[in-house]
C-alpha cells in the first residue's frame, strides 16, 4: 500500500471487512478496525514519512480462531521500549503517542519488531465463543 492517509482509511476498511467475515461481532470489530488504523498510521507517518517511494505492506490471516494482521514499514525501525509511556502525568496532554496503547488495549497480542528495513507490527486476536455476531452465528 502506499504511504498515504487513503491507506490508511483502506486499511481500516479492510479490517472492518476480514473480522466481520471472521465472525467477530460489532464492538470487537470496531477494536480490530481502530488497531489496524493506528498501526497504519504508524507506519506511514512515522515509519515511512508519507515517503512516495516507501510503501507499506499489510496482510490478514485467519488461523482457526485468530485472526493475524501484519503491518509493515520501509522506515528506520522502532524499539518499542522507547516509545515514551502515554499514561504518563508529562504525557497525558500530547496529542500523539497512544497508538501503540490502543492497539494492545483493542487485540490479544501486539508484536513489535525491527525488520530490514523498518518495522513489522503483528497484531493479534482470538475469537472467543461471545464474540460471535448473533446475526452472523446464525446464518
Amino acid at each position: 500500500m502506499e504511504s498515504t492517509l487513503e491507506s490508511v482509511n483502506q486499511a481500516e476498511a479492510m479490517a472492518e471487512q476480514f473480522s466481520s467475515r471472521a465472525g467477530f461481532e460489532e464492538d470487537t470489530r470496531g477494536g480490530i478496525s481502530m488497531a489496524v488504523r493506528e498501526a497504519m498510521i504508524n507506519a506511514v507517518l512515522h515509519g515511512n514519512g508519507y515517503d512516495p517511494a516507501k510503501s507499506v505492506k499489510l496482510t490478514f490471516e485467519q488461523n482457526g480462531r485468530e485472526l493475524i494482521i501484519t503491518i509493515t514499514d520501509q522506515g528506520k525501525g522502532l524499539d518499542p521500549d522507547e516509545v515514551p509511556d502515554p499514561l504518563a502525568p508529562e504525557n497525558l496532554m500530547k496529542q500523539s503517542g497512544r497508538g501503540i496503547f490502543l492497539m494492545r488495549a483493542f487485540m490479544d497480542e501486539v508484536r513489535i519488531r525491527k525488520v530490514d528495513p523498518g518495522t513489522e507490527i503483528t497484531l493479534i486476536k482470538r475469537l472467543q465463543n461471545n464474540d460471535l455476531d448473533p446475526q452472523e452465528a446464525s446464518t
